[in-house]
This record gives C-alpha cells, sequence and structure tokens, in this order.
C-alpha cells in the first residue's frame, strides 16, 4: 500500500525509547526522512544511524528538553533549514508521575502541563507556518487511552491530556483550508518502560507483585493482552498517509478494546 510519505520529512519529539523510538522506525520504513529529538542525545545518536544505515533516509537528531519552548522553537527552525520543508509533526512525551490527587504537588501540575499539553502547542506553533506554505501537514499528538477513561493513580494525565483533545480539534477547524490535519492517538496499556514504572507503582501501594498489577490491566482487554509500540506507530504513520487525507480532528484509541465507551 502506497502511503504517500516517501521523502517527505516528519518531525518526532521524544523519540530516543518507547512510542516515539517505534514511530520514528515506521516512518523510516516508508522512506520518510526525520527530525527527532528527545534528551538522551547518546540514545537518539545510536538510533538514527540504525535507521540511516537500514533505510537509506536522512535522519537529524538533536538534544531537546519538550518543556523548553526556545529549545523546541530553535529544534524546529533547524530541521527546516537543514530539509527545506516539514509535512508531518509527531509531538510526543512521557506521562506526568502516578499519583493519587492529593499527593499531587503544584510544582508537578505546572510540569504535566508544560510536557504533555504545552509542548504539543508549541511544536505545532512552530511546524505549522512550513505547513501552510506548501498547502499540506499532518500534526499528529500522541496522548493516552485516559483521554477518553481516566484511570487510577492518573489524575495529572487524566486532566492535561485531555486539552490535548480540545487542541487537536481545533487545529483540525482552524488549518483544514490548508491541507492540514490534525489528529490524535490515544494508546492503552502499552509494553513500554512507562508501563513498568506504573506497575511498580501501583505493586507498592496495594502489595501486590507486578506480574498481578499486570494481569489486572490485561483482564481489561478484549483481546487478552499488552500493545506493542509498533502497533501505536502503525497507526501514527496512517494518520500522516495519504491513506487518512480525510480523516481530522479525531482521537485514535489503540486499546485494544479497552475503551467500552461509544
Amino acid at each position: 500500500m502506497d502511503t504517500g510519505l516517501k521523502s517527505r520529512v516528519a518531525l518526532i519529539s521524544g523519540a530516543s525509547q518507547g512510542l516515539g523510538r517505534a514511530t520514528a522506525t515506521a516512518f523510516a520504513a516508508e522512506g520518510t526522512h526525520l527530525a527527532l529529538c528527545a534528551r538522551n542525545v547518546q540514545a537518539l545518536g545510536q538510533l538514527s544511524a540504525d535507521l540511516r544505515e537500514r533505510f537509506g533516509v536522512q535522519v537529524h537528531y538533536e538534544a531537546c528538553d519538550a518543556r523548553d519552548r526556545p529549545a523546541t522553537e530553535q529544534f524546529v527552525s533547524n530541521a527546516h533549514s537543514l530539509f527545506n520543508r516539514i509535512d508531518i509533526c509527531v509531538t510526543n512525551a512521557g506521562g506526568p508521575p502516578a499519583r493519587q490527587f492529593l499527593e499531587t504537588t503544584q510544582a508537578e501540575w505546572e510540569d504535566a502541563f508544560a510536557l504533555n499539553l504545552r509542548s504539543a502547542i508549541d511544536f505545532a506553533r512552530a511546524a505549522i507556518p512550513y505547513m501552510q506554505k506548501r498547502r499540506w501537514g499532518r500534526i499528529v499528538t500522541i496522548s493516552s487511552i485516559t483521554v477518553k477513561q481516566p484511570q487510577p493513580q492518573l489524575v495529572l494525565s487524566n486532566a492535561i491530556r485531555a486539552g490535548v483533545m480540545g487542541l487537536v480539534r481545533s487545529l483540525a477547524t482552524e488549518f483544514g483550508k490548508d491541507g492540514i490535519t490534525a489528529n490524535n492517538v490515544g494508546p492503552g496499556y502499552t509494553a513500554t518502560a512507562r508501563l513498568l514504572e506504573l506497575a511498580a507503582r501501583r505493586a507498592a501501594a496495594t502489595g501486590k507483585t507486578e506480574k498481578e498489577i499486570e494481569k489486572t490491566w490485561i483482564d481489561q482487554i478484549p483481546l487478552g493482552r499488552l500493545g506493542k509500540p509498533e502497533e501505536v506507530a502503525d497507526a501514527i504513520v496512517w494518520l500522516a498517509s495519504e491513506r487518512a487525507s480525510f480523516v481530522t480532528g479525531q482521537t485514535i484509541l489503540v486499546d485494544g478494546g479497552m475503551y467500552q465507551g461509544l
């Protein structure tokens, strides 16, 4: 299936591990050139070398904290200077810490806002003008199933990530006339380092083992297993492709059927 992504340019934040890394690999497999950023520049360098060798694509990478607006803007500007185009912007960032509401601090709320909502705003603000010039673009945010179905001990994520849905809807409405789509992907329980952290937290709070915690999650999933990062990446690539050119303003859950709403 021709996705129309060969030789396009995709920006991906948080690309050094987990969902971001899987997404970068999936785009490279389609022949998409990449601009990658994350805090772990060593892991980015290793990933970039691997993708160049395996898929023959160009890869630019920089150390960048998604909470740092000037650094974000500079990264997007550098990517455009190198490639002379930006077609796709995928905003990905690690989730905030697992907490009960009364355990949270003001600093944690502010950090969660900067990391999980404001970073998506900053990347979109920096990338969209370049997309407008070519009258083609794809904004894809990565959030969580929590935007549809809040989860225990994840009040920071439950609250902050819901704003991403409002942002995506607004961008879709405002920039559709420019040939730009905006969509959100909400992963369910997916086998990443973030999930291991959450399992450890819940195990400590309940006295159960991490394996027992994992089983409680799997029991909620009709497909009977955790998701794979590559499965989330495939949804992102599809939303960025020509095959999804009439899909905008949507949240696509990749959750194995866990969400039971209509």
